[in-house]
């Protein structure tokens, strides 16, 4: 609570978008979430893209600089995509609601953060430990590894880690099982809303968060689909 403060008044234009196509105020949700609502994530989805987007306009009008290169981590990458003129502010703003409102409808999936073990020794511990239902989500760093799943499997998995000597593990305030395959159905959902739009070609790199490789515009429907869930 709080982020996006002093961005709202200067761009009064964007604001208005955001609000007419949310219904709701994105300020008074950002500065003041009256409704305790920000840590839904229908609700946060837009609000870090608004608040992204906007921060990023700023800097545009505040330093002139034009970045060489942009990218971004899950929903990040939307403003990344929007900063390179893929898509428009309207635009992102349908998309990320979309893609916020269909993610929400998942339920009963956890997260958590394996400090300490790799990759390979975090499938090892969960293929000896007979567990088939968590995902290797994210890889943040060759010691830290996000894990996706059901919530009651996630809490269990806490001690197979430790076992295997994980220095921490770390359950993340999230909704649901995002990155796995438990979005699915929303990915699905998603691609078909996707039809309905049209993406420019980027204007400068755009380095995607699944393949490290720059976006192409024939794979930007692609690329923004897998983004809702993996």
């Amino acid at each position: 609570m709080g982020m996006g403060e002093g961005l709202f008044e200067r761009f009064p234009e964007q604001v208005a978008i955001a609000d007419a196509e949310l219904g709701y105020s994105i300020e008074e949700l950002c500065l003041r979430d009256p409704n305790q609502q920000l840590n839904q994530t229908q609700y946060t989805q837009p609000a870090l893209f608004v608040v992204s987007a906007l921060t990023y306009l700023a800097r545009l009008a505040d330093t002139g600089e034009q970045p060489d290169a942009v990218a971004g981590h899950s929903l990040g990458e939307y403003t990344a995509l929007f900063a390179a003129g893929v898509f428009d502010f309207a635009t992102g703003i349908k998309l990320v609601k979309q893609r916020a409102h269909l993610m929400s409808q998942a339920s009963g999936g956890a997260m958590a953060a394996v400090i300490g073990l790799s990759v390979g020794q975090i499938r090892a511990a969960l293929e000896n430990a007979g567990v088939t239902s968590i995902d290797v989500a994210n890889y943040n760093s060759l010691a830290q590894t996000v894990i996706s799943g059901p919530e009651a499997d996630i809490v269990a998995s806490q001690a197979v880690f430790e076992g295997a000597g994980a220095k921490m593990f770390v359950r993340l305030p999230v909704s649901a099982a995002f990155h796995s395959r438990y979005m699915a159905e929303a990915e699905k959902e998603f691609a078909r809303f996707l039809e309905g739009f049209e993406f420019a070609e980027p204007k400068v790199p755009v380095y995607s968060n699944v393949t490290a490789a720059p976006h192409q515009r024939s794979e930007d429907r692609k690329s923004t689909r897998l983004n809702s869930s993996h």
